[in-house]
Formats: C-alpha cells, structure tokens, sequence
C-alpha cells in the first residue's frame, strides 16, 4: 500500500514539474541571440578603409577587435591605424578605441552601433605635433569608421515567431558571450 503511495505521489510531482517547466516556457518572453565571434565577423567585412585628409596624410583602418562589456551593456571597439602622408615624412602604426551602445533599427532589422565614445588615439614615437594633429582627428574618425554601423541584420525567419504572436525586437543586452535581444510587444 505504501510503495502504491510513494508510487502515485512521484508520478503527480513529476507532471506538477513538467507542468510548472511548460508554463515557465509559455510565460517567458521569446529572445535571439548574436554571438560576439558573429559580430566580429559582420563588423570585419566592412574594414579595411581608408580616410584620406587632403594633402596631409591618409589614414588605413583595420577591422576592430570588438570587446563585450556586459556591466556597461555596451561593446568596445580597439582599431590598428596606420598614418601616412606629406606631414607625417613617414609612415606610422597607431591605434584608437572607442565603445558604444547598440540600437534596433526596425527599417532594415538591423542592430547597430550608435552614442558612440571616444577613449584615445595612440601613436607612440610621432612628433608632439603630428600627434596632436591626429588627435584632432580622432573623434571623427571615429564616428565615420564606426557610428550606425550595422553589427547583425536579423533574417525574416529569425522574427517568424516573435512576429506571431504579436512582438518586435525591443531591448539589446550585452552578455559575456554576446548579445540577446529581447522582444516587446508590438503597439495598438
């Protein structure tokens, strides 16, 4: 009678877990996640590009070694330039960072780089002048190699669920291995 008992109360615990495990999954809220190598890989295909200041000098940027901040909720963006030109007499290899916070642009289902920010501009053995030359340049360099650069386009399959049962692409979290996108519901 006892081992009916123990029998009958562990098959009802386990349908009441099953059930308490199902309805966690309805009640949750769909997401999609991008991976950081995935974003490294997107970003990569847009560099190298060249910024050529008239008659001075030519600046060549390398695709960024892109960094999660996940405390911040923002990513990091180190780039190796390279500085050439009448000015500067010779070549030299610097680099720049900057980090940014992201945004869901719906018109083209892409996530991208905006609010960007400055860190610094390093080109160690060029003169003090020629140094601070670029670094005038720094911050618009900057915002034209990187601000509303497109990290990730999602595909209309990766909506197809979210947009049945009546929810958009709302918030970006930035984790340790990437970024997760969270839905909202759609409005009216």
């Amino acid at each position: 009678m006892q081992r009916r008992y123990l029998l009958v109360t562990s098959a009802r615990l386990a349908l009441l877990g099953a059930g308490v495990v199902a309805m966690d999954r309805v009640l949750a809220q769909p997401s999609y996640t991008v991976s950081a190598q995935v974003l490294q890989q997107t970003v990569a295909q847009r560099f190298p590009l060249r910024y050529p200041v008239e008659g001075l000098l030519n600046l060549d940027l390398q695709a960024p070694r892109l960094s999660l901040l996940p405390v911040q909720n923002r990513l990091a963006a180190a780039m190796q330039v390279e500085a050439a030109g009448p000015a500067l007499r010779r070549s030299y290899t610097g680099s720049f960072d900057v980090d940014f916070a992201l945004r869901y642009e719906a018109s083209d289902r892409s996530i991208r780089a905006y609010q960007l920010q400055f860190k610094n501009l390093q080109f160690p053995g060029l003169q003090p002048a020629a140094a601070e030359l670029l670094n005038a340049y720094g911050p618009a360099l900057a915002a034209q190699s990187l601000q509303e650069v497109v990290l990730h386009t999602l595909r209309p399959q990766d909506l197809t669920l979210a947009d049945t049962m009546g929810l958009q692409p709302g918030s970006i979290t930035v984790t340790d291995k990437g970024l997760v996108v969270g839905f909202v519901n759609k409005p009216g």
